[in-house]
């Protein structure tokens, strides 16, 4: 199976939000500060405290979703725009994926990867944690994306991490 594809940057940004806010300790980082603000509304009510410590709350809540929503995204683009203003064609197959371009070509066997989750825009296949590529969903037929979904349930994990 094969197709050509490029990445929009705003769609590419979202992928990357995505990757990020659906992160375990970026999650539990939220719960801890949503845990914090209501603690901090309910002894600011009860009058056991003062306003600083909900507008610390506040503030932390503002500042995790500047960094997570706005920064790192823009941060990882910015490291990788070179890559996200390629143009590529990927061929899947029962080896492995091949990614080719007009400076070359790379060849990944299934092994190399370890799991792959589908959001809205992207198949995001991972190589580890913290290491993924992002196959665009725009250039995807309905078929090529179900024939796609089946091959890469076959050979890989479906899951985050």
């Amino acid at each position: 199976m094969q197709y050509s594809f490029y990445y929009i940057k705003g769609k590419v940004l979202q992928g990357l939000r995505t990757h990020f806010v659906s992160r375990p300790e970026v999650k539990v980082l939220a719960y801890a500060i949503n845990i914090f603000a209501l603690i901090s509304v309910i002894l600011y009510w009860l009058k056991k405290i003062r306003p600083q410590a909900f507008l610390l709350c506040s503030f932390l809540w503002i500042m995790l979703l500047i960094i997570f929503w706005f920064v790192m995204p823009n941060v990882i683009y910015k490291k990788a725009i070179q890559i996200f203003q390629d143009k590529f064609i990927a061929n899947f197959n029962d080896d492995g994926v091949i990614l080719e371009n007009d400076r070359g070509a790379i060849t990944w066997e299934w092994q190399r990867f370890t799991n792959y989750f589908e959001s809205s825009n992207f198949f995001h296949l991972y190589f580890n944690a913290r290491s993924f590529f992002l196959f665009p969903k725009d250039e995807m037929t309905d078929d090529f994306k179900q024939a796609l979904k089946a091959l890469l349930s076959q050979k890989l994990r479906k899951g985050k991490y």
